[in-house]
């Protein structure tokens, strides 16, 4: 499997992170196993739980200790209402990136030149 650009995986994590707790609320370790079978294999968790931190407290999510019978309680997190819609707005931004990106990489390959 390729590994992912870092400095690129970094800039989308808050969006990966949003889109997967859309689905409902879900703690760090199970955010990254789920990001791992996306194919995020070479996500580190120690890049996982700064960014759920961050977008915390910037609002985004809550968070709530759950019991668990086998250890310590768990943080689990949700997203907020300004969480739902930073998440329909960075998707919105994501798709207008990607879209631009395709624009400037795509080329003809009859002439050289851009489609």
């Amino acid at each position: 499997m390729p590994t992912h650009d870092p400095q690129m995986l970094k800039g989308v994590l808050g969006l990966l992170l949003l889109s997967v707790l859309s689905t409902g609320d879900s703690y760090g370790y199970g955010l990254v196993t789920q990001l791992r079978e996306a194919g995020f294999d070479d996500l580190a968790e120690g890049t996982v739980y700064p960014a759920l931190t961050r977008l915390e407290g910037a609002g985004l999510l809550a968070s709530h200790l759950v019991r668990s019978e086998s250890g310590p309680a768990r943080k689990y997190y949700g997203l907020t209402e300004a969480g739902r819609a930073e998440l329909t707005a960075r998707r919105s931004a994501w798709e207008h990136l990607v879209s631009s990106v395709q624009t400037a990489t795509t080329v003809s390959p009859t002439s050289g030149e851009r489609a």
